[in-house]
C-alpha cells in the first residue's frame, strides 16, 4: 500500500475500459481494493482480506511444490549463502567441476 498500490488500482477503476471481471482485476489485491474502491469493505477488511488470500495461495504454492521432485529449497540468508548453496546442489547433481 505504501508504494503506491492503492494510487495505481484507483487510476484503473476510473478508467471505462476497465472492471472487475478482467482476469487481471481478479487477482489477490486488485480484488480486495476493487471492493474498497466500490464501498463494499473497510479500509481495515480489505487489508485482512488481502493478507488471507496472500496466505492461502502461498499455502497451495508450498503444497504444489512439495510433489515436484529434485525442487530445493535454498535458505535465502545471504547472496554469498545461496550462492554457495547452489554450487553444493550442482556438484552433487552434475557432473561439473568447478575450480
Amino acid at each position: 500500500m505504501q508504494l503506491g498500490f492503492q494510487k495505481e488500482v484507483e487510476n484503473l477503476f476510473f478508467r471505462k475500459d476497465i472492471h472487475k471481471n478482467l482476469p487481471s482485476i481478479r487477482c489477490i489485491g486488485y480484488r480486495q481494493m476493487w471492493e474498497y474502491l466500490e464501498y463494499q469493505i473497510s479500509y481495515e477488511e480489505m487489508f485482512k482480506k488481502i493478507v488471507f488470500a496472500t496466505r492461502k495461495l502461498a499455502k497451495h504454492q508450498i503444497t504444489w511444490l512439495k510433489k515436484w521432485k529434485n525442487v530445493y529449497y535454498l535458505h535465502a540468508d545471504s547472496l554469498n549463502s545461496l550462492f554457495l548453496q547452489m554450487l553444493d546442489i550442482l556438484k552433487k547433481n552434475t557432473n561439473l567441476t568447478f575450480h
